[in-house]
């Protein structure tokens, strides 16, 4: 039964919520949840059965945590030495069943997920990941440490993102994806070893890009992926030869500051 009386969350009989825990008005406690010291939670938040919230996790505004999901565990980091850091959840997140997310080590002191993210059923989350808003985590997806997700970035089911990687906004990542190197925005990556397959066009399409804005990326990636250059001549001609957009500056923006490397373009498969 959910408890929607707002003074009685804090004293919810079979649930266990710790006097230092700042729980908001209307919050929802079901039976059997764990909330430990030093957490926030902010209005209008659900929190299911047999969740377990430990130290250091600060949730937003609605969010819904289904059963079975633990927030703000110790890092799965044996460099970790018990540092005070957090997990940051934004506003309107779902996170479905079993899903886990640990919270930061001494590099960023935090994981943070950006609002209005779906998280679903059984996904992983590592210290100090950094996800940006509106993101589609499908089941079973598993980001390493360190990792950088933008806005808008669909993970179908079972992808698994390589420590370090960045994922650029309104990337679409295939179902059962090994991510070793960056993706960079606006693309489509899929095949075995990851690679680029396109432009995310469904995706823009229904984010209000233009046809003209959809056909300028298009034009950008021929360049990058296409034409036989490699990563250091096609930035150079993009930049010379595209006009200046907030776009065109963002894709030779990540391409720089990429770590890893970005993922290669398509091969001819025998």
């Amino acid at each position: 039964m959910c408890i929607r009386d707002s003074n009685y969350t804090m004293n919810q009989p079979l649930a266990y919520v710790h006097p230092g825990a700042k729980i908001a008005k209307n919050v929802v406690i079901e039976p059997f949840t764990t909330i430990n010291n030093n957490v926030i939670i902010g209005e209008g938040t659900w929190i299911g059965s047999n969740v377990t919230i430990m130290e250091g996790a600060r949730i937003g505004k609605n969010c819904s945590i289904f059963p079975g999901s633990v927030i703000s565990a110790m890092p799965q980091d044996l460099k970790y030495d018990d540092e005070d850091t957090t997990v940051v959840i934004g506003n309107n997140v779902t996170i479905r069943e079993c899903v886990t997310i640990n919270r930061g080590t001494t590099d960023k002191m935090k994981t943070v997920i950006g609002d209005n993210c779906l998280i679903m059923a059984y996904c992983h989350i590592a210290h100090d990941c950094t996800v940006g808003k509106n993101c589609i985590f499908s089941n079973n997806s598993t980001l390493a440490g360190h990792t950088t997700v933008g806005d808008y970035v669909i993970l179908a089911g079972m992808a698994a993102v390589h420590q370090f990687c960045s994922i650029g906004n309104h990337s679409f990542v295939t179902g059962g994806s090994l991510v070793r190197k960056d993706v960079p925005p606006y693309v489509k990556a899929a095949r075995e070893p990851l690679s680029y397959v396109g432009i995310n066009s469904v995706g823009l399409r229904r984010r209000g890009f233009s046809s003209e804005k959809i056909k300028e990326i298009q034009n950008i990636y021929r360049l990058l992926y296409q034409k036989n250059y490699n990563n250091s001549q096609a930035s150079e001609i993009i930049e010379a030869e595209m006009e200046a957009t907030p776009e065109r500056d963002e894709i030779l923006q990540f391409i720089k500051n990429s770590h890893r490397g970005i993922m290669k373009g398509y091969f001819k498969s025998n």
